[in-house]
């Protein structure tokens, strides 16, 4: 499975950071290439977003649904494509390093499947890692300036 894996340190207790990543709707809209998403119900939803990989562009659609809650560490979810032949998982993992300032680690590890499988999953390979980490800096610069403005 093609799979990204980023880690990022920010000055925010924990318990910010689960109340954070615990809402699909804080971090839904930070997806590169986002467009929408519908919220199904607590667990499930669905997210449409632009996906630029190399020379293609397409507009791909995806079921998130919430595997589990760890609070205040961890949120886990699988992805199906809807519009695509997909499948994957990741994950929101929170450490706390002191009582301001928390490790968050974002993975999203997801695979083609059928016919197009050979030819998509080495473009995945690339393009996963790079999304990854651009996904988990836009959470951790969103909850910064969420942090900012509760504090001022």
């Amino acid at each position: 499975m093609p799979k990204g894996l980023h880690d990022s340190t920010i000055t925010i207790p924990i318990d910010f950071v689960w109340s954070f990543v615990s809402n699909m709707n804080n971090w839904a809209p930070l997806v590169p290439g986002y467009m929408e998403h519908e919220i199904i119900n607590d667990r499930e939803s669905t997210w449409k977003f632009k996906g630029d990989i190399g020379i293609v562009q397409k507009t791909v659609h995806l079921k998130i649904e919430i595997i589990k809650w760890e609070e205040p560490t961890k949120v886990t979810f699988q992805l199906t494509g809807l519009s695509e032949n997909f499948k994957g998982n990741g994950y929101f993992l929170a450490k706390e390093l002191s009582g301001r300032e928390t490790e968050i680690t974002g993975c999203l590890d997801i695979t083609a499947k059928g016919m197009m499988a050979p030819v998509v999953n080495p473009i995945l390979k690339s393009f996963i890692p790079k999304t990854t980490k651009e996904f988990t800096e836009s959470v951790v610069d969103k909850m910064a300036n969420d942090m900012r403005i509760l504090v001022t």
